[in-house]
This record gives C-alpha cells, sequence and structure tokens, in this order.
C-alpha cells in the first residue's frame, strides 16, 4: 500500500476517534413557531436547485474518502449504494491518489458501479490541472466537480502543500473547460463572504461552506505530527456563520451548508440560512461503520421524512420556502454576524 494509501486509511481512524466537535453554529438558530399551518406533510416537495443541477432532495452524503484500498473501497459502495436507494447525491472523496496511482481507481469506480442513475459529484484539490479534472470526471462519469479547499489541513499535515499561489487562477481554468459544473467546497473550516465573491467572479455557481463544527482536520492531522500545531484546532468560520455570511451578499449564488450536520433540524436550519442543498459526512459514515448498510438507509429515510415533517410545522411546502422561514439567530452566532456588519433582523422579520 503506498503511502498517500496508508494516510486515507489514517484519516478514516482519526476522524471517527476525534468525532465531530458539536458546534456549528447551528445550535444558535430558533425557528418562529407556526402555530396553525395550513399545510399536510403530504404536500412537502424536497426538490431543489443548485447551481446548473436540478436535484429531487437537498440531502448530499459528502465527500470522504477513495484511494485507501479495499477498505476504502467497501465504504465508497455503501454510501453510493444507499443514496441510488434514497434518491439523495453523493460525492467522492479527492480522486488525485486513483490520478497518480490507477491501481486505486476501484475504490472510486465503484461508485457509479452501483449507482448508475445516480447524482454523484466527483473530487480533487485545488491543485489540479484542467486535464486531471477531465479524467476525474470521466472515472465518474460524474454530474459535477467538487473542488476541495483545506489549506489549514495541508499545513498542519506533515507532509502537506506549503505552496497555494495561483489556486483561485486554476479553478477559473477548470470552470472554463470542462462539461459539468463546479462546486468549490471547504473542508471544515467555512468560507467568508469576500471569497465567495471572489469566486463568483470566476465563474463558479455552487459554495459548499464546509464550516467549522464537524470533522476537525486540523486535529486529525495533529495527531500524525511530532509537533502539533494546536493553534489550528479551533481555527475557522463555524458553519451557521459561513452559510449566512455567503446568503448575505451572494443571492445569486447557490450553497451547500456542510459541517456538523446531524440530523434533520440541522439540515432545516441550514437551508432557512440560504442553503439550497445539505451535506452530511462523519455522521452518516460512522452509522455505517458502528452499525450496518441497512441503518446507513435507514437514517438517510429518516432523515428525509423528518425534514418534512419540520417543514409542515412551519408551513412551508418547497424548499424555496423554507429558505424564507423566519428564524433569530442568537449567541456566538450573532455576535460574529453583527461585527460582520450582518443584520440578522432580515431573518427574524421576514
Amino acid at each position: 500500500m503506498s503511502k498517500r494509501a496508508e494516510r486515507k486509511i489514517e484519516h478514516i481512524q482519526h476522524a471517527m476517534s476525534t468525532g465531530q466537535q458539536l458546534k456549528n453554529g447551528l445550535e444558535d438558530i430558533t425557528f418562529v413557531h407556526q402555530s396553525l399551518p395550513n399545510l399536510s406533510v403530504n404536500d412537502i416537495d424536497l426538490s431543489t436547485q443548485v447551481g446548473e443541477l436540478f436535484l429531487s432532495s437537498p440531502l448530499l452524503i459528502n465527500a470522504m474518502t477513495g484511494g485507501g484500498g479495499e477498505d476504502t473501497r467497501i465504504i465508497n459502495e455503501a454510501l453510493s449504494k444507499a443514496a441510488g436507494e434514497t434518491n439523495i447525491a453523493v460525492a467522492v472523496g479527492s480522486q488525485m491518489s486513483a490520478i497518480k496511482d490507477k491501481s486505486e481507481r476501484p475504490s472510486y469506480e465503484i461508485m457509479r458501479k452501483v449507482n448508475p442513475n445516480g447524482v454523484i459529484f466527483a473530487n480533487l484539490g485545488s491543485e489540479a490541472t484542467v486535464e486531471q479534472a477531465k479524467v476525474a470526471i470521466d472515472m465518474l462519469d460524474a454530474n459535477a466537480l467538487q473542488i476541495h479547499l483545506n489549506v489549514v489541513q495541508e499545513l498542519v499535515m506533515p507532509e502537506g502543500d506549503r505552496d497555494f499561489t495561483n489556486a483561485l487562477k486554476r479553478i477559473e481554468n477548470i470552470t472554463k473547460h470542462i462539461s459539468v459544473p463546479v462546486i468549490v467546497k471547504e473542508v471544515g473550516f467555512g468560507i467568508n463572504r469576500e471569497f465567495a465573491f471572489k469566486l463568483k467572479e470566476v465563474g463558479i455557481t455552487a459554495i459548499d461552506v464546509g464550516g467549522y463544527g464537524g470533522t476537525n482536520f486540523s486535529k486529525i492531522e495533529n495527531l500524525r505530527r511530532q509537533r502539533v500545531l494546536s493553534f489550528f484546532n479551533a481555527w475557522g468560520i463555524s458553519t451557521a456563520a459561513s452559510i449566512a455570511e455567503i446568503h448575505s451578499e451572494n443571492q445569486n449564488i447557490s450553497i451547500i451548508g456542510s459541517g456538523g450536520i446531524q440530523n434533520a433540524l440541522d439540515v432545516a436550519k441550514a437551508i432557512a440560512l440560504g442553503s439550497s442543498m445539505v451535506g452530511m459526512a462523519g455522521y452518516l459514515l460512522k452509522i455505517f461503520i458502528e452499525g450496518s448498510y441497512d441503518d446507513l438507509v435507514q437514517e438517510i429515510k429518516d432523515i428525509l421524512e423528518d425534514l418534512k415533517i419540520i417543514m409542515t410545522a412551519l408551513g412551508v411546502s418547497t424548499i424555496q420556502e423554507l429558505k424564507q422561514a423566519p428564524l433569530v439567530i442568537n449567541g456566538q452566532t450573532h455576535h460574529w454576524l453583527t461585527e460582520r456588519g450582518i443584520h440578522t433582523t432580515t431573518y427574524s422579520n421576514r
């Protein structure tokens, strides 16, 4: 097994041991109760649009793994098969392993084999070239390409990258020369509104905030270091604050809310803050690894059913209507947004 493949396995093991932060800011969000909604659960429509993609559900099994041999093949097979069975989208982990070592391709290709008609996102880092992006997309017959941003992870990673110059230019070049939509995704540290605007300028129509509060890749990489860079362990913008930041000034860009999403209420809150789609990763991986494939499928079905129940209570029948549901922002999230000049009353009085 290559050193890159060994690292993929270590990431899975450390992700399970470190868990999720459970401080994604969504605990600061409270919906304004509607006493008598004129609605039935049977009226709920979960379809949504993310950039150029039209989807039957706002739930996404977000990027996790691949390139770690048989162990990661088994995980990706289960995740993609479950996505197909529940009719939701799924993303693969970074495919650079398979681009550099063709023997790792089966751990990625399995996703399309078991989910031939599903929506699957390819995934590469910001160091990727146009040619590599095309290979990654072809490998999965992918519907979109995620380009992940993991600067802090790379800086903490003992063997990680140290040079990030011209990354935005590479993203722009890929966007111009591939045939599927590009989604830019953070990996646990959030995206601010200023950078979101820069992404929009280079042609990006969808951003996955990957906010602080989920799997912490600084902690994971610090477990692999002799000299710990502890100052990065609490670094980043929370999921809630990041969604609200981007939504406040970039109304025409689609947001995928992710980072520590645990249940249907988190999903509903992320959508009401401005997301069109919500990604879950570590939580679902834990259910599969500690339980079974059937447990994973049932949990996804339960989350979708619970989301319909929550939407009924709020009196909203579509995802677009949920994005306009009134809510109150408290605590640290309110403080952050206020300091950043974002008026939270636009959420509470709509």
